[in-house]
């Protein structure tokens, strides 16, 4: 588990590119053009499982990016999480439509979404977040949601979703398998759902590969969304929901003078007046290749 002085390490010393390694330099500019220049677009994994809703990313999982995204995740290098939750909220925005209609990447102007933007992030396992000594897609979720405050869209982490139960070590297995491994595992805590009501719910990841994970994440909500009453059935996980709360209250304390973080509220059960759970999305930062090159729109 990483410690404090390994935290502090990160901020004070300079750093080597988590992309390619050039020394002195937390991301060098062919690898932060690597993560970054590509415009977000609709991806689609082959085989699509059932109940994946619309997903975009921002960049293919390959070469610089695939490092920085390791580096991240599995050496803990803190300080790329900047550059990866500015890709994370142009794939968010990609996926609003508020990215720019040109295609290329270039000049886009965000344009403010009506209603609060509520980041859910897919999960890791207590014992994965225990052994890395953080949660890499929260983390890169509340990065994003502070970069798409400061351009203006009401933006927040809704950090609502729980294992109900453990699952196998995802690597090894093919989609069919990873659908089955996943099926039935989340859910939103109890008494979390009302935090989702109100806003458009995107649910977001730090890669996206067979879609599975997305596509329960996407179940879980939904069913929260349509039947309140029964997500997350038993007592209320009041540390899950104080958590989720609690990371709004700190984003709206430490993002002042930008937009707000509550719209006017829906109904329980209406995810931004679309209907039940119609209107989840989902945004990762990088897929993979083949399902990056399938954009069938």
């Amino acid at each position: 588990m990483r410690g404090w002085w390994q935290d502090l390490t990160d901020l004070v010393l300079p750093a080597a590119c988590g992309g390619c390694g050039r020394p002195r330099t937390v991301l060098c500019p062919e690898c932060r053009a690597a993560l970054h220049a590509t415009a977000p677009r609709r991806v689609r994994p082959a085989p699509e499982p059932a109940g994946l809703p619309a997903v975009h990313a921002a960049a293919p999982y390959e070469g610089a990016v695939r490092s920085v995204l390791l580096a991240h995740k599995e050496r803990g290098a803190l300080t790329l999480v900047r550059p990866l939750g500015t890709a994370l909220a142009g794939a968010v925005r990609a996926g609003l439509g508020e990215a720019a209609a040109d295609g290329t990447g270039a000049g886009r102007t965000p344009v403010p979404f009506p209603r609060p933007v509520l980041l859910v992030p897919v999960p890791s396992s207590r014992r994965a977040v225990r052994a890395r000594g953080h949660d890499p897609t929260r983390r890169i979720a509340l990065a994003a949601a502070g970069g798409l405050r400061r351009a203006g869209t009401a933006a927040r982490v809704a950090a609502v979703l729980r294992q109900r139960r453990a699952v196998a070590d995802q690597s090894g297995l093919d989609s069919g398998q990873r659908f089955a491994n996943l099926a039935g595992a989340l859910e939103v805590a109890a008494g979390c759902a009302p935090l989702l009501a109100g806003g458009r719910v995107v649910l977001v990841d730090d890669l996206m590969t067979t879609g599975a994970s997305l596509a329960e994440a996407a179940r879980a909500v939904r069913a929260a969304l349509s039947d309140p009453g029964t997500a997350g059935v038993g007592t209320a996980d009041t540390e899950v929901c104080a958590g989720a709360a609690g990371e709004a209250a700190g984003e709206r304390r430490t993002e002042r003078g930008t937009a707000p973080v509550h719209g006017s509220r829906a109904p329980h059960g209406t995810a931004a007046g679309t209907g039940p759970g119609h209107g989840v999305r989902a945004a990762v930062v990088a897929a993979s290749p083949v399902s990056f090159g399938a954009n069938r729109n």
